[in-house]
């Protein structure tokens, strides 16, 4: 069987990221993805928001922690993106994406994907 997938699409964030003094001075976008993986038949069957993972919940967490945090790489933000998403009840394994829009000349964005899962953070 596949499994089941929350998508989280295009959340537009600022937060500080880079290794260039000046990227360390004023927030940037960030661009971020994320796909939470886990079995939804429970909450397809009961309706119910206890039975699935709430992405209201981990998203409220991904947005406080790039508001505060000050990585220097995108890799080792969606590292800390990817821990938030499998902290969360029922989250098997996430993908995330994270995207620097702007980053480049003649580029829309740079970005890194990462797929995690809890034996990744042992």
């Amino acid at each position: 069987m596949e499994e089941d997938r929350i998508d989280i699409h295009d959340l537009l964030l600022r937060g500080i990221i880079g290794i260039n003094d000046w990227e360390r001075e004023k927030q940037q976008d960030i661009l971020i993805n994320i796909s939470l993986f886990g079995d939804f038949r429970s909450a397809g069957d009961s309706d119910d928001i206890a039975d699935t993972i709430n992405y209201r919940t981990v998203t409220k967490k991904v947005i406080k922690h790039v508001e505060t945090s000050k990585r220097f790489t995108v890799e080792a933000l969606a590292s800390d993106i990817a821990r938030i998403c499998l902290e969360e009840t029922g989250v098997q394994h996430a993908r995330v994406r994270v995207e620097k829009p702007g980053a480049l000349r003649f580029a829309r964005s740079v970005g890194v994907e990462i797929e995690r899962s809890p034996k990744d953070f042992v």
